[in-house]
């Protein structure tokens, strides 16, 4: 596997793609599930991976019911998320890897998220990997979220490059449907979700780890 061009840029979600936090959220959203006493299937919190609140929401509240307490449970479920990342926050395999070769290159690179600012500081602050991006779009930059193109839209503005010249890396259904729909050169890097047809058909390619994104990118560069 070859890249179709050497990227000018670099776009990156995060959950699930440079921190481990995708296993985190799905232990945090059982964790409050049994707590509140609440019956929610591993199937159901599943569906809710690469998916922002707002949506997650409306899902649980189709299985639910209505009447379920989301907005009590969202906080209890915030709160056990807090205390794992506090302890459990791991970088996915290749992440050092890959920044510093871009560094070496002078690729800009940014941060194509639904989290929060302060959660996506929080984590980069943790592993010192705040001034490792050129710019962060999270939650509130962008007027529709995944699968929309608008994150990784505006993460192409913000860098200055054409989408079409940007890599977008993505472990999400929704986010690789975001960033074909932005015309990128789009590479999934799986995480808990195994590629489907529909969405191997919207990828340039599937890799196992950023490791290997670092080998194409050295490839296409002519880099010994």
């Amino acid at each position: 596997m070859t890249l179709p061009y050497m990227p000018a840029a670099v776009i990156f979600d995060m959950d699930g793609l440079i921190f481990d936090t995708e296993t985190l959220y799905q232990e945090a959203f059982l964790a409050a599930a049994t707590a509140g006493g609440h019956d929610l299937p591993a199937a159901i919190i599943q569906r809710a991976i690469g998916v922002p609140w707002v949506q997650s929401r409306v899902m649980l509240l189709e299985h639910l019911g209505p009447d379920f307490p989301m907005d009590q449970y969202f906080a209890q479920m915030v709160a056990h998320f807090e205390v794992l990342a506090a302890t459990k926050l791991q970088l996915k395999p290749g992440v050092v890897e890959l920044l510093n070769f871009l560094d070496e290159l002078a690729l800009p690179r940014c941060i194509a998220t639904s989290s929060a600012h302060s959660t996506v500081q929080s984590h980069l602050s943790a592993h010192g990997l705040v001034e490792r991006f050129h710019a962060v779009i999270g939650h509130g930059d962008y007027a529709a979220s995944k699968p929309a193109p608008d994150p990784f839209l505006t993460a192409a503005r913000h860098l200055g490059v054409e989408p079409a010249f940007c890599l977008a890396l993505e472990d999400s259904y929704n986010g690789v449907r975001s960033a074909s729909a932005a015309g990128m050169m789009t590479f999934m890097v799986p995480d808990l979700l195994s590629p489907t047809p529909e969405i191997e058909s919207l990828c340039t390619g599937v890799v196992s780890d950023l490791h290997a994104i670092r080998a194409l990118i050295l490839t296409a560069s002519g880099n010994k």
